[in-house]
């Protein structure tokens, strides 16, 4: 069926409402905004759906939501753990509680029980939840730190991590499967309650969570004696994060939390922000003016659905509050809980620490001063959460920390996704302990240049929207894969990995070997002294995404080698 065949078809047929076909007939004349609505179906990938909010096969709506649900029901009927049930969560978003109980209600039509959240909450308690209630699954309505237009859909796997392979190719054929939106299931939401199909859950699963957050703690103590010193400044960006985060620092102690009004609530506009993610600088100008008139010590901001975390901390010697990338607080939490762990005997047999390939190079050093396993993953958190549950199944390791550069990371093994409640919590500990000792975050950043090297990373990246934006994106990495780079201005590529064909090639000799990881669609670039670059389309946005890094000999050097990095990059494309 073609795009205009299938507006028709959403325009004529009963199965769709009033409100649907009404925002058609607005566009009933404009080709080229029907044939972006309809031109696809918006794609259920390795992480589920994301895409704009809006009638069309190619948008987010109840209908797209619930045949991605009745995919991932059949999915769980044929591996007969239906009687398990779902747990859903949902986000601050426009349509996140209706697709929510859309998603509750598809389930419920197909036998399979839905444990549905009260109201808004962070995508990591997700994660604890459904391990909690014993779940086959899980599903987190969210797009994350995306423009307001935008919604997503997100599914977990048992152990509370997001499906990786091969179950994510199976559940997303079962979702292709389905060409008959009449085949979608679904039922009345009091009929479904009335059968014990839809239970909703809340204070049970909050109080166990925060009670799991707190076995993170390795100095209580230091706390309680800093905890009047010290002064928060806090935003939840209109997300979800408020609550648990005021919870969690109120409950450890910590007397001086501000958190910024003007983003307190959930917003779905997200009004006071251009974009509502705590990577982008302008998203913290309401925090740091906070700030400024607290005097505070450090300055926090989590995204929409909590699982990424943002910070500037005060420099006492300028007075100017100094951002923080998610490597370099990834950094701190990580150098803190490997130095106490071990001071205090707390440091678990066989340690190990998991990244992903685009994370910071100074994961290397850190790891090997503390004899701490260093394990390697593809990008996103769903691989690291999958190495846990392996050390889990064959016992050869014990988790300590994960971290990926996209500010996210996980203390613990409560959830098995990335965790800024958790986060939080870890960082304020560190900077309390920072303050006993007369120092803030960016002085032991600095000790931890000085000791491990000075590592620098960045990202380039390249929006194409629209229909023809993922073929030329597409003709980007086609380039690259077969014609790669033989230098980036002066320095010289001395492997190429290809994770798509699982290659890397040794550039000097032409020696071949496997990279030992899964096939992605990613393009690697190792350079000399520490040095490197990453070609990654997105999966969650219409973007190509360029990582790098480098070594320097101070804070300035660095710099200085990443924007002329950044600049070779732009000549080599």
């Amino acid at each position: 069926m073609g795009y205009m065949e299938e507006f028709k078809f959403w325009l004529e047929d009963d199965y769709f409402d009033a409100d649907t076909k009404k925002e058609l007939l607005a566009i009933q004349n404009d080709t080229a905004e029907i044939e972006e609505r309809f031109y696809k179906e918006l794609e259920f990938g390795t992480g589920g759906l994301r895409g704009i909010i809006g009638a069309g096969t190619n948008r987010m709506n109840l209908y797209t939501v619930r045949k991605a649900t009745q995919g991932l029901a059949n999915y769980i009927l044929k591996q007969g753990t239906q009687a398990k049930g779902v747990a859903i969560a949902y986000d601050s978003r426009r349509m996140s509680p209706e697709f929510a109980d859309e998603a509750a209600l598809c389930l419920a039509a197909n036998g399979i029980k839905a444990y549905v959240f009260e109201t808004l909450r962070p995508t990591p308690e997700l994660s604890f939840a459904l391990r909690t209630l014993g779940c086959t699954a899980g599903i987190v309505v969210t797009a994350s730190h995306n423009p307001p237009e935008y919604n997503g859909y997100k599914v977990y796997w048992e152990d509370g991590a997001q499906v990786t392979a091969p179950r994510d190719v199976d559940i997303i054929t079962e979702v292709q499967a389905i060409k008959d939106y009449h085949t979608v299931k679904t039922m009345d939401k009091a009929a479904a309650v009335e059968a014990g199909l839809y239970q909703v859950i809340g204070k049970e699963i909050d109080d166990a969570y925060m009670v799991e957050l707190k076995k993170q703690i390795i100095h209580p103590d230091v706390i309680k004696e800093m905890a009047d010193d010290i002064k928060i400044v806090y935003t939840p960006l209109c997300g979800t994060g408020n609550v648990p985060v005021r919870r969690i620092l109120s409950e450890l102690g910590f007397k001086h939390v501000y958190v910024v009004p003007e983003q307190e609530n959930p917003d779905p506009n997200f009004t006071t922000l251009d974009y509502p993610n705590p990577e982008d600088p302008k998203a913290f100008t309401y925090a740091i003016n906070l700030a400024k008139e607290k005097d505070a010590d450090i300055v926090l901001a989590t995204d929409p659905d909590a699982d990424r975390l943002g910070v500037y901390c005060k420099d006492t010697k300028t007075g100017e509050y100094v951002s923080f990338t998610g490597n370099m607080s990834g950094m701190l939490i990580a150098e803190y809980i490997l130095r106490e762990r071990k001071a205090t005997g707390t440091m678990p047999v066989n340690p190990a620490m998991i990244t992903t390939i685009v994370t910071t190079n100074m994961t290397f050093p850190i790891t090997e001063s503390y004899g701490v396993k260093l394990i390697e993953v593809l990008t996103g958190f769903k691989f690291i959460g999958e190495q846990i549950k392996l050390f889990e199944q064959t016992g050869s390791n014990n988790y300590v920390f994960g971290l990926e550069e996209s500010y996210g990371c996980l203390a613990g093994t409560h959830a098995r996704d990335k965790d800024a409640i958790v986060a939080v919590m870890c960082l304020c500990e560190v900077a309390a302990f920072c303050k006993k000792q007369g120092k803030t975050l960016w002085d032991m950043m600095l000790e931890m240049y000085e000791k491990y090297g000075y590592f620098k990373e960045t990202q380039y990246t390249i929006t194409l929207k629209g229909i023809d934006g993922s073929k030329q994106i597409a003709e980007i990495m086609n380039k690259l894969r077969e014609n790669p780079p033989k230098a980036f201005g002066d320095l010289k590529v001395l492997k190429f990995r290809d994770y798509e064909n699982d290659v890397v090639i040794d550039m000097e000799t032409g020696e071949k070997t496997t990279t030992g990881l899964p096939k992605s669609n990613v393009l690697y670039f190792e350079l000399p002294d520490n040095n490197w670059c990453c070609a990654r389309p997105s999966g969650t946005e219409p973007k190509i995404k360029f990582y790098m890094g480098v070594k320097g000999d101070s804070v300035a050097d660095a710099q200085a080698k990443v924007e002329k990095l950044t600049e070779d990059l732009k000549a080599v494309l």
